[in-house]
């Protein structure tokens, strides 16, 4: 089965290039030209993973990715501006599991859209730690990757496939530190660069998260200068 991409941007030219690239290689395609209209379009008819530039009319892609995330866990790739630093760390941390600058190699984003998908899969029952069925149990985390479902003490975390990736690398080996390189790796791939800052933003969003629902979670904790780790309760 064809996986979904949507391509949203108010470029038509960048939006004609990409599409006919990702069709090329056997996506299919819907493509918007503001956030308003991609914002009803994908609530209406659900894709696989989204492309988002930053600088739309209407709605630009902060606000969508924002409302994107209130409903769903989406894979989504921001596509950002060469000098837009602010923008990606605050894109980061809105939940989105990539980035991209402009002006972008197609075969780079082609690459980042395969490696989120191929992250998102049901599929995936890797990963030290983790009971054949593909649930990791610990104390009161549940991980499940068949469902890509997050418990904390029963109450569902809604995750994006980064952070999901993030937790399940910290939580595989409770006690155990993580560097920023091991859980780039974990959560993106060894191919693919990401600054350290990413690895943070992602960190305090997942922990904002479980704070909704539990307000005293404190199991990530932050070894400065060295990295991550997960405590078990």
């Amino acid at each position: 089965m064809k996986h979904t991409i949507a391509l949203v941007d108010d470029d038509r030219n960048i939006l004609a290039s990409v599409s006919m690239t990702l069709e090329q290689e056997g996506f299919q395609v819907r493509t918007y030209t503001d956030g308003e209209s991609a914002l009803q379009g994908l609530i209406a008819r659900p894709v696989d993973l989204a492309v988002l530039d930053i600088k739309m009319p209407r709605m630009d892609g902060m606000e969508l990715l924002q409302r994107l995330r209130q409903r769903s866990a989406l894979p989504v790739i921001l596509l950002t501006s060469k000098d837009e630093e602010v923008d990606e760390l605050m894109g980061l941390r809105l939940g989105a599991d990539d980035y991209i600058k402009k002006p972008f190699s197609q075969r780079l984003l082609l690459e980042r859209i395969r490696t989120l998908l191929r992250r998102n899969e049901v599929s995936r029952a890797e990963g030290s730690g983790a009971a054949p069925t593909g649930v990791m149990v610990r104390s009161d985390l549940t991980l499940d990757e068949t469902k890509h479902q997050c418990l904390w003490k029963g109450n569902d975390i809604q995750l994006t496939v980064t952070e999901f990736l993030l937790v399940k690398a910290l939580a595989a080996r409770p006690g155990m530190v993580k560097s920023r390189d091991q859980l780039i790796d974990a959560a993106y791939g060894e191919n693919i660069y990401v600054d350290d800052r990413t690895i943070d933003s992602h960190i305090k969003r997942v922990r904002k998260k479980f704070r909704v629902q539990d307000d005293s979670f404190d199991q990530i904790e932050t070894l400065y200068g060295i990295g991550y780790r997960y405590k078990e309760n």
